[in-house]
This record gives C-alpha cells, sequence and structure tokens, in this order.
C-alpha cells in the first residue's frame, strides 16, 4: 500500500516538473499504458479513449444545445472535426497567419440560376421491365447502385442521356452486352448490362432510371474583383433523390428573379420561387462543387445595388458575436439588406462547415420569409464592415436560427489565397 501510494505521489511530481519544463517527458521515466480513459460522458453517450499525450485530465466533454459534442482543453473549447482528427492520431495544425492586409471582395446577395451537368450520368432508380419470363431491372442485375454514376459505354465517354440511347438499341439487335465503367463514391468499377426486350412495346431496356443535369437556385455571395472567382450557395448541391453530391463536369449560373416566397414555420422550412432570367445569360461558369458551395469564375461583374464597392473580410477567430447583416433577395431581383444576429461563432482552424449560428432578427424579414428560407443559401453575412462568412442551412424546428459558413473557407475552395504567411506548428 505504501509502495502504491508512493508510486502515485512520485508520478504526480513527475507531470507536474514536466509542466513546468524541469523533465523532458513522462514516458521516458514510468511506464503508462498507450491509452487510458480521460473522460465519459453518459449524457453525451460519448466515452473516449486517448494517448496520454493528447491532453490533460482537465479535458471534458459537454453536450451543446444542438446536440453536438464539444470538447474542453485547458478552459478552450473545440468543435467536433478537431476532436475526431484527434482521436484519429493526427495532429491537429494551428496556423499563425494574416490576411492580406489589401484583400478586398466584392459582396453579392443576388438570386442566381444554377444549372450543373454531371460527370456521367446518374442513377436515380431502377424500372422494372415486364419481359416474357417477367419483371426484371437490368441495372440491378448487373449491380449497379441508386448513387452510382455510368461514365463509359462500350469505351465512349457518357456526358448526358442521350448518349446511351444508341448503345441499347445496338446491343438489343446483336444480344452483346453493355461494358460500362461505373463510379461509385471515389472508386470505379467495370460492370456488363444486357438490356431486355419490353413485351409490350419490343424496345430494349436497362431498368434504371438517370439523369444528367440538375437546376436550382441560390445565392451569390462574393466575387474577387482582380480574378473574377466567385463563391456562392455555402454548402454542397446534392441530388434531391440519391442524397449524395453531384460530381461536376461542368455547369453554368444565370440571373434569376424572385416570384414568390414559401413562408417557413416550425418543422417545415420555407422556400424562395424563382425563374431563371428569360435571356438566359449566362453569367458565370461552375468548376467546383464542395461542401462549401459552388464556386467557379464570373463573365461579367455583378452589381447588388446595397454594397456595390469592394470589402475586406474577417478571419474566423475575428468573427463576434451580435448584431450583423445579410444581403438577399425576397422579391423579384432587388438586393436587400437585413438584421442578423451572430449568436455564436467557432474560431476553426482547419476548413470545417457550420462555423456560426445566426438568428434573423429584422420583423420585415420574418414577416416575408419566416425566417431562413430554401433559396436563401450563400446570402453573405456582413460584420462591421466585413464579409465575415454566409448562410447555408436554417434549423427545421426554428427557422429563425440556422448555421453560417466562414468566408475564409469559401474563398480557400475558390482558389484565392488571402494569406500574408503559412508559420505552422503542430499543437
Amino acid at each position: 500500500m505504501k509502495n502504491r501510494l508512493r508510486y502515485i505521489i512520485g508520478a504526480i511530481l513527475l507531470v507536474s516538473f514536466i509542466s513546468v519544463g524541469f523533465i523532458p517527458g513522462v514516458q521516458q521515466y514510468i511506464h503508462i499504458p498507450k491509452h487510458i480513459v480521460l473522460f465519459e460522458n453518459e449524457e453525451a453517450n460519448i466515452q473516449t479513449s486517448l494517448p496520454v499525450s493528447a491532453y490533460t485530465t482537465t479535458s471534458k466533454i459537454v453536450e451543446t444545445t444542438e446536440g453536438e459534442a464539444m470538447l474542453t482543453v485547458a478552459g478552450k473549447e473545440i468543435g467536433k472535426e478537431e476532436l475526431m482528427l484527434h482521436l484519429a492520431g493526427v495532429p491537429v495544425k494551428k496556423v499563425d497567419v494574416q490576411v492580406l492586409s489589401d484583400f478586398k471582395v466584392i459582396p453579392g446577395g443576388q438570386s442566381i440560376g444554377v444549372k450543373l451537368n454531371s460527370r456521367g450520368v446518374l442513377v436515380v432508380g431502377y424500372h422494372q421491365v415486364d419481359t416474357k419470363d417477367g419483371k426484371k431491372s437490368p441495372g440491378e442485375i448487373a449491380g449497379i447502385q441508386v448513387g452510382d454514376m455510368i461514365t463509359k459505354i462500350n469505351g465512349k465517354t457518357i456526358e448526358k442521356m442521350s448518349d446511351i440511347t444508341p448503345f441499347i438499341q445496338e446491343a438489343g439487335k446483336t444480344g452483346e452486352p453493355l461494358n460500362l465503367h461505373v463510379m461509385r463514391e471515389k472508386e470505379e468499377f467495370k460492370t456488363r448490362l444486357y438490356p431486355l426486350k419490353d413485351k409490350q412495346d419490343y424496345a430494349y431496356r436497362i431498368g434504371l432510371y438517370i439523369r444528367d443535369s440538375a437546376a436550382g437556385i441560390g445565392t451569390m455571395t462574393f466575387y474577387d474583383p482582380q480574378s473574377k472567382k466567385y463563391g456562392a450557395l455555402g454548402h454542397v448541391i446534392s441530388d434531391m433523390d440519391t442524397k449524395k453530391p453531384i460530381v461536376v463536369e461542368n455547369g453554368q449560373i444565370v440571373r434569376s428573379t424572385v416570384t414568390s416566397i414559401e413562408k417557413g414555420s416550425n418543422g417545415v422550412p420555407g422556400e424562395k420561387l424563382a425563374r431563371f432570367s428569360e435571356d438566359k445569360e449566362v453569367i458565370g461558369n461552375i468548376k467546383r462543387n464542395s461542401p462549401f458551395g459552388i464556386f467557379g469564375k464570373l463573365s461579367e461583374t455583378m452589381e447588388n445595388g446595397v454594397m456595390d464597392k469592394p470589402m475586406p473580410i474577417a478571419l474566423s477567430h475575428e468573427v463576434k458575436e451580435g448584431p450583423a447583416k445579410i444581403l438577399t433577395v425576397v422579391n423579384g431581383d432587388k438586393v436587400e439588406e437585413f438584421d442578423v444576429e451572430v449568436i455564436s461563432a467557432i474560431p476553426q482552424k482547419f476548413p470545417a462547415t457550420k462555423g456560426m449560428v445566426i438568428k434573423i432578427t429584422d420583423p420585415k424579414l420574418l414577416e416575408k420569409t419566416g425566417g431562413i428560407v430554401q433559396g436563401m443559401s450563400g446570402s453573405p453575412i456582413i460584420q462591421n464592415g466585413k464579409v465575415i462568412g454566409a448562410v447555408t442551412h436554417v434549423f427545421v424546428n426554428d427557422p429563425t436560427s440556422g448555421y453560417g459558413v466562414h468566408i475564409e473557407w469559401m474563398l480557400n475552395e475558390a482558389g484565392i489565397n488571402i494569406y500574408k504567411n503559412h508559420q505552422k506548428k503542430a499543437s
């Protein structure tokens, strides 16, 4: 018992000496298990084993109001994504950077129409072909799943649905299978598909519902007056049937006009209803569809009529809780500014979505929309004369509130370097 007590006291003293720099490392002197449980939170239902060098025993997990785990280390809170990197044994980088003093962007707020062309054709469902031997889906038999992307048939690149029809008819005549190249998630595989004849109209079919493009509306967030690179939406565009991100081959943005608003309520998000401009003039391309929005290059400048001069940006650690404004369209093509409140902001050290929580406080906007509605995604958030981010998501049970993404991550996705230096150090 005395030896055990002496061992514990010695270990405590040793750790104390290490903390003030007298001894280089505890693992050189005493044996400590590779992993120990540092904390357990029954409310959050989390139990985690961490390397002993990862955190001190002052670490704890708490449950946030949104039900997400938040780790407190030495009095500082870090988010779930940073916690996951620690759990995976990946050191989180602390970046000591300064934004370019003369870097500015022009805020958006305009309603835009989005047209995406996917890389290949997207499988969105199965179709049962009524054959003489019963109902069958050739695509399902070939092992194709909903969400897969067909990129090639018999060695030929497929870009749109009409590219597939000649192959189907030829295979029906010859009895030869279609040799498909299929993308699933990030991996490609090959399979053979035998079209079957429908006994009703004698046409050969592959038993798949497919789509080659998508369209919708959103809001412009910013563009760089120097490079004409832009960012919009603030979140990824996913297929409405498969719920998976659309892999973009190319795309365009056009001007759009808001025709009406379906007001949101608790449990039912509202929506902007809009139409593409009559001239359908393309104002920019789409090169990237990422978790932080869509990105590309404008072919002409855009004005919002409210804040058309270049504005500085704020990095994530510079965003403060308190009043702010958003720019968005609720009628026609007129961009207006509305009052919001930044309820919380996370000073993120690496790209991550949901960097802040905002609440609509403007009576006029609340009366018109009920809060944040679909189609408002990408509306720039302005605070203290700086662009700080964009509206991204609405809370289903509270349409007056939602998430925002920090502007620096959108700029990074757009391929715009905003930093003077990159002095990195491991935490």
